[in-house]
């Protein structure tokens, strides 16, 4: 009886020990990886979104070679495609003609009001010293992002190539180290195939279609550079809650200052009714398409996963608080679930 339980405490030990060492380890791995999240999660996202024809390809050839015609037709006709037209509109921003006394006279004007009615005066040292400090912080991760992006696209093309060439393994292997019963393995997939699915189709449409609706209402408006001012409202279409608005309302402000109140006066009729309602509308009809998930998943995922993975936190933040909550009715049905012989006493 002594040796069997000094053998049980052994094994106790050596579990906990390894299991310390699986979590040191990976933690350290996690932090080394940082750099390459976006790439990473990029290219799971990829994964996730091609698996299925890949496999159909697989049948009809090798799984490496299929992998490796997904991987290339990936980079052909997405990564290069849209690292050309980020290119393009960068090239459009830095060749767009800015007339600085069109921006400084309103802003001028806008500060003195401000001033007057609250008293807090924006061009104070404390207040300059503040703003500077933040443009050089953004100034400075903009840079670190530029040159970070090759190396998270080559990560991408590599880290598909495996993840396709060997994905039925990968899965299997997955679903044999998760700790639930085979029902809530398969639920648990289920989930982040279709969470990441939608969100990695629908966020970037959504932008695309705000963007171009509101560069109807731009022009109609005579918005300065209306394509510029329509590529930040597009990609502000991610920012939880606030959305579009925080971008076509100063414009309206921006045109009730110059002067042009009758443009100020549609924009904003055009925005309250048109954009942001698309906005509304675009999003449920994606939802119920794509997958029925409450908004709140989706605010408090974006406001969560972009601190936290960067631009793909769009993707993963929603997915993150969606499997919380997973795992969390899961807990309640396997263990606080109250059967009708313990409902009372």
């Amino acid at each position: 009886m002594d040796t069997s339980e000094n053998t049980n405490e052994i094994k106790q030990i050596w579990k906990y020990t390894l299991v310390l060492c699986l979590v040191v380890l990976g933690w350290l791995l996690f932090r080394q990886t940082l750099p390459f999240i976006n790439g990473i999660l990029g290219a799971f996202t990829l994964f996730i979104l091609l698996r299925k024809p890949t496999y159909r390809l697989a049948e009809k050839t090798k799984p490496g070679f299929a992998a490796m015609i997904m991987s290339a037709g990936v980079t052909l006709f997405i990564i290069i495609p849209v690292s050309l037209a980020v290119w393009i509109i960068f090239n459009k921003l830095q060749n767009t003609e800015f007339h600085p006394q069109n921006f400084i006279t309103p802003l001028v004007q806008m500060i003195d009001i401000i001033k007057e009615e609250t008293g807090f005066d924006l061009m104070s040292e404390k207040s300059l010293g503040f703003i500077a400090s933040k443009i050089s912080t953004i100034g400075q991760s903009v840079m670190s992002s530029v040159g970070d992006l090759a190396v998270n696209i080559l990560v991408v093309i590599v880290l598909l190539y495996f993840l396709l060439s060997g994905g039925r393994k990968l899965e299997a292997y997955i679903a044999s180290v998760m700790p639930f019963r085979e029902e809530n393995k398969r639920e648990v997939l289920d989930r982040i195939k279709l969470m990441t699915r939608s969100n990695a189709i629908g966020i970037p449409l959504l932008a695309l279609i705000q963007g171009g609706i509101s560069w109807i209402g731009y022009i109609i408006c005579g918005v300065p550079n209306a394509f510029v001012a329509a590529i930040f409202t597009g990609l502000a279409s991610i920012i939880p809650m606030v959305g579009t608005a925080i971008v076509w309302i100063p414009i309206a402000i921006y045109l009730f200052i110059t002067g042009n109140t009758t443009q100020g006066f549609v924009l904003i009729a055009f925005g309250a009714v048109v954009i942001s309602q698309c906005d509304n509308l675009i999003r449920f009809i994606l939802q119920k398409k794509m997958a029925d998930t409450h908004p709140l998943i989706t605010i408090f995922g974006v406001i969560a996963g972009l601190p936290m993975f960067g631009f793909m936190g769009i993707i993963f933040g929603p997915l993150m608080v969606s499997l919380f909550l997973l795992f969390l009715d899961m807990f309640r049905k396997e263990y606080l679930s109250v059967g009708p012989n313990q409902s009372g006493s």
